[in-house]
């Protein structure tokens, strides 16, 4: 692991660092945010996941997580969106697919399928990494995400039962398989099955009886992505006929980026804490 850079912040630190993956087979980078809490010992993690065109440093410089998890006593991380310098030429073409487009999931169909496995990157690589190189408790971890990283939370939160014990969401893409930017991503990734497009799929989760801990979805109504591709009344619905635990918040006057992002994200680490830091 290579230390790109660090800062004070709060009294912990923000870093950013670099590792050579086995999953992906190319340096991926992360951030970790260490709370001053960290000094007497590891502490509760939480993962922050970015959305489209974004990096490790996207979620820690604008969203403003920082004070709220020193106060918490939360170690934050903030993963890398996708592979980069993959010399898949393609994967360059478009701004919602490919680099910055990661989907976190594994890619199926060549020539992603080498490079693109993201799930397995924080899943089975990154999350033990961590462990070793930081003050984190691998027993307390919780997962939230904007946007593509939204799905992400959901997605991965209800594929592994048991990983996270608190999950949330601000403007998530909520049923990939119905909208432009899933379906891209889908077919690009995974080819034309649909059984394994509902496979990373929220709402088909649910509904085929997957679960997470209760759900907190921020949604702004001003979202100008909210009827095209981030429908999160299909999530309410496939939550309140499942029995799934989902407090949907929806605000007049915000839009989808990261000025919603900063004015919510202190009611989201509270979530998260209540339940890790208990």
């Amino acid at each position: 692991m290579t230390t790109l850079e660090e800062h004070r912040c709060f009294d912990g630190m923000q870093g950013f660092y670099e590792h050579a993956s086995r999953e992906v087979g190319l340096p991926m980078r992360f951030g970790v945010y260490v709370p001053p809490q960290a000094a007497k010992g590891p502490r509760p993690v939480l993962y922050c996941l970015a959305g489209l065109t974004c990096n490790e440093q996207t979620f820690a410089i604008k969203a403003g997580a920082q004070q709220h998890a020193a106060r918490h006593g939360l170690v934050l991380v903030t993963p890398d969106t996708s592979p980069r310098n993959t010399g898949v030429g393609e994967a360059d073409a478009d701004w919602d697919f490919g680099t910055a487009a990661g989907f976190y999931l594994d890619a199926t169909r060549e020539p992603y399928a080498g490079r693109w496995r993201m799930e397995s990157w924080l899943m089975r690589e990154l999350s033990p990494l961590l462990q070793a190189q930081f003050p984190v408790r691998g027993d307390r971890a919780g997962i939230l995400g904007h946007s593509m990283g939204g799905h992400g939370a959901l997605t991965l939160a209800l594929r592994h039962p048991g990983r996270f014990s608190s999950v949330s969401a601000l403007a998530p893409i909520c049923a990939p398989t119905e909208v432009a930017w899933g379906r891209k991503a889908f077919l690009g990734y995974l080819g034309e099955d649909a059984d394994a497009w509902a496979r990373h799929d929220a709402v088909r989760l649910i509904e085929g009886g997957a679960r997470a801990p209760a759900l907190l979805v921020d949604q702004g109504l001003e979202d100008q992505f909210l009827a095209s591709q981030l429908r999160p009344e299909r999530l309410e619905a496939a939550c309140a006929a499942s029995g799934q635990p989902l407090e949907l918040r929806r605000h007049a006057g915000y839009d989808h980026g990261y000025f919603f992002i900063a004015s919510f994200i202190a009611d989201h680490i509270e979530h998260h804490a209540r339940t890790l830091c208990a």
